[in-house]
């Protein structure tokens, strides 16, 4: 599938920050020098032929409020990954629940991260989430420190 250089310039955009405007899709076609109609269009064209996946906010958690996260890894057995990754999506809390591939050394196959005010917070949501899905063995990973945030750039 072949870019134009418009479609790339309007994809490379679409990697950054929209404008706080009322209007941030005219303030981006004003900047690419097509009308918002046909930027639109063009978004919505890339959504269907699978170009673009979806358009998502980063949350800066800890200027929202949210002091503390961790990464917790969850030892789901195998025949319970589809339904607990649901239930744990479920949550507000949670921003990522992933699947991963287990090893003799490290059993835990679904990762959630999870933001909280507090610590106590924070493990007041893991305990409702082990309550809900029935899982209790599990190993909370706290951070400690931001080194990046940041979308894919991809030109």
């Amino acid at each position: 599938m072949k870019l134009s250089d418009l479609d790339k310039k309007i994809i490379s955009l679409l990697q950054g920050d929209l404008s706080l405007s009322s209007e941030p899709f005219k303030d981006l076609a004003a900047e690419v020098g097509i009308a918002e109609d046909v930027l639109l269009e063009k978004i919505s064209d890339y959504k269907q032929r699978g170009i673009l996946r979806r358009m998502g906010a980063i949350l800066y958690h800890r200027k929202a409020g949210y002091r503390v996260n961790a990464m917790c890894c969850w030892n789901v057995p195998p025949q319970l990954i589809d339904i607990t990754g649901q239930i744990m999506a479920s949550f507000r809390e949670a921003s990522h629940v992933y699947h991963r591939v287990i090893y003799p050394e490290w059993p835990y196959s679904i990762y959630t991260m999870i933001h909280g005010h507090s610590r106590e917070d924070l493990e007041h949501i893991v305990n409702l989430m082990a309550e809900k899905t029935k899982i209790n063995d599990y190993i909370l990973l706290y951070s400690n420190r931001e080194f990046k945030k940041t979308s894919m750039k991809y030109f």
